[in-house]
């Protein structure tokens, strides 16, 4: 039994039998923090969304699968050693060890986030941090790659990326953490090694079939997906800044303004530089922009005022907005533009953090303690959220690269499909289902099959349809001589004519 009582007014008492101490949690907190867990659980399929939306659509289904896969996957690596490796507080400077190996001993202790929540809250809330992470990081495997090594690689890049970057900067023993860096809510954990390890995957796996054409020069595929996506993640965001305060106070509240403001500032900024472009207001810029004001802000977010906030959403929209641009300099093929957005976003975050941290709103929560920023004429904390975005940027991209290339020599975990998987899409195959209806495919692979009132291939059909000839998102409507299977449309059509 649970050493665990009641006090007058309810809340939870845990009487720890090695200090001899009562340990109080606050109810108020515990609900805050779950309710915060279940939000950034909610982002989860929210990035599947955003990023189903943007693709083509007989890829659309696989990055709403992942979504979910990917959850499940680092919800066991978490139970695993993930939690032990990122949180124990017996670890190293660069990784934990496995004091809590499969959650042993992880239940009402106080949690070495905060002594406000039990250790096995504190769990739960990270393992959503450790989930999201990845996912961002598996957009860049889109359109051309194969789904069971996917999730091979998430476990292994959980284990060797995520825990030693999330150790470093949140565990008492971290080096980033002891050396002062501030990073409230992950911009180097979350987004510089998501984004930098979605850079390594685009140049391991090379550019998908059409680079360069017209055939990849398409729009969203659904931009209803997008902006649902946008939601999903704009709403489960206050649980993801507001919640690292751990508690129901004041600078969660604050860590909560900060967000939105961010968040609304980044998306007009985004949608007014795509506007001078086209004379275009577009839905999928905004979104992007807000994304980018999310993903900026989050570092900072329980350390700066509100009026910081508009500074984090105006330049987070610029610099992510002309950082798309780099795939086409440095010729990666960065379809969703994850570095862009996420990796650019978390390094102009930290280094906004460093200007605009106040010691003040740090102790909104009323124990916090920090020696702020440049506007407490604390100048050394420049160099310090540098040093931490460095080594992040750096230690993803390398032992991502890493990764990626052991799986390639190892039989069956190679990551790219192949080209026939490109052409068919790999929702039909590698998932054999569709996020529609089997209709999405006449457009893209109808051309040249013999057509009935049953749709292509069915029986006694003898019109060859038209449609897609190599993956782009409008069909070709040409008679190009194209072979598929063992029929020849060409010969079938004269033949016919005969």
């Amino acid at each position: 039994m649970v050493n665990i009582t009641y006090d007058d007014s309810g809340d939870l008492n845990w009487f720890d039998p090695d200090s001899g101490e009562v340990v109080v949690y606050n109810l108020g907190d515990i609900a805050w923090v779950i309710s915060a867990m279940a939000l950034v659980w909610i982002m989860i399929p929210g990035v599947g969304f955003f990023y189903s939306g943007l693709l083509r659509r007989k890829n659309a289904l696989s990055m709403i699968f992942l979504s979910v896969a990917v959850l499940a996957v680092v919800s066991f690596q978490w139970f695993f050693w993930g939690f032990s490796l990122a949180f124990s507080e017996t670890g190293s400077a660069y990784i934990g060890d496995l004091k809590y190996f499969a959650l042993k001993g992880v239940l009402e202790r106080p949690s070495i986030g905060s002594t406000r929540i039990p250790s096995i809250l504190f769990c739960i809330y990270q393992l959503m941090f450790a989930a999201i992470t990845p996912m961002l990081a598996v957009g860049a495997f889109a359109e051309h790659a194969r789904v069971a090594p996917i999730l091979v690689f998430v476990f292994a890049w959980s284990t060797l990326v995520y825990d030693p970057i999330a150790c470093w900067t949140w565990n008492s023993n971290g080096w980033s953490f002891v050396l002062g860096g501030l990073d409230f809510a992950g911009g180097t954990p979350v987004h510089i090694s998501s984004g930098t390890a979605a850079l390594a995957i685009s140049v391991y796996l090379g550019r998908r079939r059409g680079y360069g054409t017209e055939r990849l020069a398409y729009k969203p595929h659904n931009t209803s997906y997008v902006v649902l996506g946008t939601v999903f993640l704009w709403f489960g965001w206050f649980g993801f800044n507001g919640g690292s305060a751990l508690s129901a106070n004041l600078r969660a509240v604050q860590a909560c303004i900060v967000t939105n403001l961010a968040a609304s500032v980044g998306g007009l900024t985004w949608m007014f530089w795509d506007w001078r472009l086209e004379r275009k207001w577009s839905a999928v810029g905004f979104c992007s922009g807000a994304i980018a004001g999310l993903v900026a802000i989050t570092p900072g977010s329980g350390f700066v005022g509100t009026p910081a906030a508009v500074a984090y959403g105006f330049l987070a929209g610029t610099f992510c907005n002309f950082a798309t641009q780099l795939k086409f300099i440095f010729g990666y093929d960065d379809c969703l533009d994850i570095f862009a957005s996420h990796a650019i976003g978390g390094v102009i975050g930290n280094i906004l953090t460093a200007l605009f941290a106040q010691r003040s709103v740090a102790g909104f929560d009323g124990f916090t303690v920090i020696p702020g920023g440049w506007f407490d004429h604390h100048w050394i904390q420049l160099g310090y959220q540098l040093a931490d975005s460095t080594a992040g940027f750096s230690y993803s991209f390398v032992m991502t690269s890493i990764i990626l290339w052991i799986m390639h020599f190892i039989p069956g975990l190679r990551l790219r499909c192949s080209e026939e998987t490109e052409v068919l899409g790999v929702d039909d195959a590698e998932l054999g289902e569709f996020a529609y209806d089997y209709v999405g495919l006449d457009a893209e692979l109808g051309a040249h099959l013999p057509h009935s009132g049953t749709g292509p291939g069915g029986i006694g059909a003898d019109v060859p349809a038209l449609g897609a000839v190599g993956g782009g998102r409008e069909p070709q409507h040409t008679h190009s001589h194209v072979q598929l299977g063992n029929r020849d449309s060409s010969s079938e059509s004269g033949e016919k004519a005969s």
